[in-house]
């Protein structure tokens, strides 16, 4: 690997890092629920994205695949909070 592409992985990584921290304070401090579900969205995104460098820095397929779980289970845990949201129950 060459050492542009190891130093670019890495102020990726940390700028996600940075990003999900800025998400985390979001979650805690969100003035309304929505606004929770959203910054839980984004962290969960910025998650797989990570998989994904952690993969291209790795030259692994298996990170890849973690990746496509992380965005199907995300999906589903977003689609289930806001019917929560709009109606007070997610399973009719």
């Amino acid at each position: 690997m060459s050492a542009l592409l190891s130093y670019s992985i890495l102020f990726t990584l940390c700028a996600y890092g940075v990003a999900m921290l800025l998400a985390l304070w979001r979650v805690l401090r969100g003035p309304s629920a929505q606004d929770r579900v959203l910054a839980l969205d984004f962290i969960y995104i910025v998650g797989m994205l990570v998989v994904l460098v952690i993969g291209i820095q790795y030259a692994s397929s298996t990170y890849f695949e973690a990746a496509l779980l992380i965005a199907l289970f995300g999906f589903v845990s977003s689609a289930a909070m806001a019917k929560f949201l709009l109606r007070g129950e997610v399973i009719e």
